[in-house]
């Protein structure tokens, strides 16, 4: 890591420099015998003996363990947790992290520097006979990629494998939220193209950062979002400038698979009959977290009938919905508690009258049932007219970006940097 730790070497070549602006200052008449003085330094400076010491923090092992294994100064690991203490507490190390102390030939501690994530490193240096602490943000090379994909089977495979992917392929899924239910309407064939940052640490990928802008024609419609920040704005825009957050989620869940479709006329599995069924099933895992799909406030929380734990939403402009056959309520769900779109309200179960678990849910406007699935939700907001000036200009540049994109765009970091498109703004 290019900034994670600094190496006896260079503290060497710094305090060189130094005493040499310091010799100048003092005696800038006697320049020849200055530079002898600043040769006989270093050489010294150089016989300065500094032990290293790095690893990775074990399952359980704590900063005490690592200073008795390594005969440092545990009297130090005190005045050094004090140092951060108002910072990172060293007692919250974590498995897998990244450490390094440099201790002098007294095996005293002269800097410890532990990574705490992707994004921040804890930096404790002595000064003098105290220590001093701060987070710094790790230093990244930040480079732009192009993915492009047609759809086989599911978003998630059709991304790619590997954690960086899955987690690529859950956020492109967040930005179109409003508008796909990525289990219920992907068509094998449908298209995807993704602008994305990836960040580099001494030339390797390490992660992917924000979706800067992406395309997706699913089922011969075509969306676009482009990423945009203003002020407090911050947000997905399609090509008119209008927010893809809408109102409603396309969907409650989410990881889930649809079982049964909204109809008229289904077979009901426990009461061998047909009747109207006016909601979506979502077959998921018992206790999966189900999510407010808008903001709204609480009607019922609680046990009714063949629903069993149900939950009511009341939202604006007269819409109402509900989820039925919870295995139980999220902690303080009750009658005229406030929900944000996207609030865990429950977990999927099976009471009330079904055969497994899934969730319930259905849409009602003005007391009648609507098909969620069908249901076309106004648009979002526009930008404000000061911002959308700069708004066109980013979204031209990546409006032709993604239409210079083949269908079959692979700059995927896994396999090499090949085509990615160095960010220079």
């Amino acid at each position: 890591m290019r900034m994670f730790f600094l190496g006896a070497g260079m503290a060497v070549s710094v305090l060189v420099g130094i005493v040499s602006i310091a010799a100048r200052l003092q005696a800038p008449q006697a320049l020849e015998t200055t530079e002898v003085h600043i040769e006989t330094t270093e050489a010294d400076i150089e016989k300065e003996i500094y032990n290293e010491i790095e690893g990775v923090m074990r399952p359980g092992e704590t900063m005490y363990e690592i200073f008795k294994r390594h005969g440092l100064n545990v009297q130090e690991l005190l005045r050094i947790r004090e140092a951060s203490a108002g910072i990172y507490r060293l007692r919250n190390v974590s498995a897998g992290q990244r450490y390094r102390i440099v201790a002098d030939e007294q095996n005293s501690v002269r800097s410890l520097l532990y990574r705490i994530n992707d994004d921040l490193v804890l930096k404790i240096v002595r000064t003098d006979d105290d220590f001093t602490a701060e987070k710094a943000a790790v230093e990244y090379e930040k480079r732009v990629a192009q993915i492009a994909g047609a759809i086989q089977d599911n978003l998630i495979s059709s991304i790619g494998n590997g954690k960086d992917r899955l987690r690529l392929a859950l956020t492109l899924s967040d930005i179109f939220a409003w508008d796909i239910d990525f289990t219920t309407d992907l068509r094998n064939g449908d298209i995807f193209k993704i602008i994305v940052e990836e960040f580099y640490e001494e030339g390797k990928f390490k992660r992917y950062g924000n979706i800067l802008a992406a395309e997706f024609v699913n089922n011969g419609d075509t969306y676009h979002g482009s990423r945009f920040e203003y002020g407090d704005i911050k947000g997905y825009y399609d090509q008119e400038g209008k927010s893809l957050r809408r109102a409603f989620l396309k969907a409650p869940l989410n990881y889930r698979r649809i079982s049964s479709g909204f109809s008229q006329g289904r077979f009901h599995p426990i009461l061998k009959k047909y009747r109207p069924h006016h909601g979506v099933d979502y077959a998921a895992p018992h206790g999966t977290p189900v999510s407010s799909v808008g903001d709204g406030t609480v009607l019922f929380a609680g046990y009714r009938g063949d629903y069993g734990k149900l939950i009511i939403i009341r939202h604006p402009n007269g819409y109402e919905t509900r989820y039925g056959h919870l295995s139980r309520l999220d902690r303080g769900m009750a009658k005229g508690v406030k929900i944000k779109q996207g609030d865990t309200i429950g977990y999927v179960g099976s009471t009330g009258l079904t055969t497994g678990p899934h969730l319930h849910y259905e849409m009602r406007l003005n007391n009648k049932f609507v098909n969620p699935l069908k249901t076309r939700i106004p648009a979002g907001r526009p930008l404000p007219d000061t911002a959308r000036g700069e708004f066109f200009q980013v979204m031209n540049t990546m409006t032709t970006m993604l239409a210079s994109m083949g269908p079959a765009v692979t700059t995927m970091a896994a396999k090499d940097s090949e085509g990615v498109i160095d960010e220079k703004m």
